[in-house]
């Protein structure tokens, strides 16, 4: 546990931190009226953090400690250097949590990769760590998006969800997908706490985007399985697909997405001229 002069420390740090930056700076509406201090207020940082007021006022207050997860969307919300977020870790006495989990980035597992290439007619994709995409096969690129163009520090199912306006289009029922996979991130942060690039992704999806700050504030969590989806294919139209994910025996942080249709079914027609598309037939 942090001493009491390291959270009152950390608490000025929030303060002077706040009083730097502006609206514009956060992306959030700017009235333009006369403030009576610099800087934004407590509620505003709390809401871009996704806590309540009243708990980042007792973190100011240096009368609560902080957890990975908190300290993490502060730092993505108030936009410190990598410097300072260490800093703020250290205060909070996180830093053993920030440092351990400071890993290699993953690279998918050998046999996943050959399974994706091997399905040709199906789409399937590896997601890793905080869902990052690490292994898709051509059909999975044609039904969802073209992965491959994404920068990698940018290549996560869970971001492009809420980034890239063509997933609201791809989904008709984009809201019930997106709060899953909001669950699902929960769930695993649960698991990694202090993991600073997952506090990163949910500091930056927290100031992006207000229906993933309320979502993820609502606490709410989910594991992998299966399911359904619809979907509305700007090249074959609408379909409705199964989902399974199997986990990796040798690293279970690696999980194979496969989607399939029901045979003899219309979504079954329309995967099959998807391959031939894909083929360049």
């Amino acid at each position: 546990m942090p001493r009491s002069s390291n959270l009152r420390e950390l608490g000025e740090f929030l303060k002077a931190r706040r009083a730097e930056l502006a609206l514009g700076d956060v992306g959030l509406p700017d009235s333009r009226q006369p403030r009576r201090v610099p800087g934004l207020r407590r509620e505003e940082v709390a809401l871009l953090a996704a806590i309540s007021t009243a708990h980042y006022t007792r973190l100011e207050q240096g009368r609560a400690p902080a957890t990975g997860p908190v300290l993490g969307t502060l730092a993505q919300a108030l936009r410190l250097s990598e410097d300072q977020r260490s800093y703020l870790f250290e205060l909070a006495g996180n830093d053993v949590f920030h440092r351990r989990y400071r890993r290699a980035r993953q690279t998918v597992q050998l046999h996943l990769q050959r399974l994706v290439n091997d399905l040709p007619g199906i789409p399937a994709f590896v997601l890793g760590r905080r869902t990052d995409i690490l292994a898709w096969n051509e059909m999975a690129a044609a039904l969802i998006t073209d992965f491959g163009q994404i920068p990698q520090k940018h290549r996560t199912y869970v971001r492009l969800l809420f980034t890239d306006p063509a997933m609201r289009t791809l989904y008709p029922d984009w809201e019930n997908v997106a709060r899953r996979a909001v669950a699902q991130l929960r769930t695993e942060a649960a698991r990694t706490p202090g993991d600073p690039r997952m506090s990163t992704l949910v500091g930056e999806l927290s100031t992006r985007d207000e229906q993933f700050r309320t979502w993820w504030a609502a606490d709410v969590v989910a594991g992998r399985g299966v399911g359904a989806k619809d979907l509305n294919h700007p090249v074959v139209g609408a379909l409705t697909l199964d989902w399974d994910t199997l986990t990796s025996a040798a690293d279970p942080e690696q999980h194979l997405v496969v989607w399939t249709a029901e045979p003899g079914s219309r979504s079954a027609d329309s995967l099959r001229v998807l391959a031939s598309w894909v083929a360049g037939d």
